[in-house]
């Protein structure tokens, strides 16, 4: 199994966490991110700032059983379809019962923003946020189905 993080917007704390389990675990982590970003890894691989490159780069990469972390539903729900392990950066694991919510979600927030509606934004990162990323991507990297 390796580890692919969408890093283009993918907190420190969550970097961090990846970090030190890969330092116990030993699994393979590649880092995915425009030209915008540097990170510090061995197997990063950076791409172009256009629309979609760094999702482009890491569907190309991404196989079965592979373990991605993005943020991105519609990243997921591509990684999913190729039969891919996805945990977002709060720590909530996505999966194929759960996926097609979650971009109505999204979808229906898009058309409210284009009709001048605002919404809502992301909370404020916590430490319960750190908790049950860790927690969460522990059990997708042991094989743990309870989820």
């Amino acid at each position: 199994m390796q580890v692919l993080v969408d890093a283009d917007a993918c907190p420190k704390n969550v970097l961090k966490i990846i970090r030190q389990l890969q330092a116990e675990y030993r699994f393979r982590l590649i880092t995915v991110a425009s030209f915008n970003h540097l990170f510090d890894n061995p197997d990063h691989i950076t791409v172009g700032n256009e629309s979609q490159a760094t999702d482009i780069e890491i569907i190309n990469r991404i196989q079965a059983g592979d373990l991605l972390v993005t943020h991105d539903y519609g990243l997921a729900a591509l990684a999913l379809g190729k039969k891919a392990l996805v945990i977002g950066i709060n720590g909530r694991i996505y999966s194929d019962a759960t996926i097609d919510f979650l971009l109505e979600e999204r979808n229906l927030k898009s058309r409210l923003r284009r009709s001048g509606l605002k919404t809502k934004g992301p909370a404020a990162r916590t430490e319960t946020d750190d908790r049950r990323f860790r927690d969460n991507f522990l059990k997708l990297l042991s094989g743990t189905n309870e989820f």
